[in-house]
């Protein structure tokens, strides 16, 4: 991915789909890195969580996590839409 978008001009407009099948689009918002983790056995599908240095570091965000970060969850690079 480094060596594909490393040429591109500074003006590319960043694009997300919000399914497989192309069915919407909306352009790139902003990103985080958090943790990944599945919802069930579906692994395509799932929650994002704060890393542990965040909880560990803000009390009130441990408060919206009450059970924790799933055993599951790995590092994740998360983006996020505008729309």
């Amino acid at each position: 991915m480094r060596r594909d978008w490393a040429g591109l001009p500074g003006t590319t407009l960043v694009v997300l789909s919000s399914d497989v099948e192309g069915n919407s689009f909306s352009p790139f918002s902003t990103y985080s890195r958090s943790q990944y983790a599945p919802l069930g056995a579906n692994d395509l599908v799932g929650e994002a969580y704060p890393l542990p240095e965040e909880l560990e570091q803000d009390a009130e965000l441990r408060e919206l996590y009450p059970g924790g970060v799933p055993d599951t969850a790995v590092p994740a690079l998360v983006l996020y839409p505008l729309g």
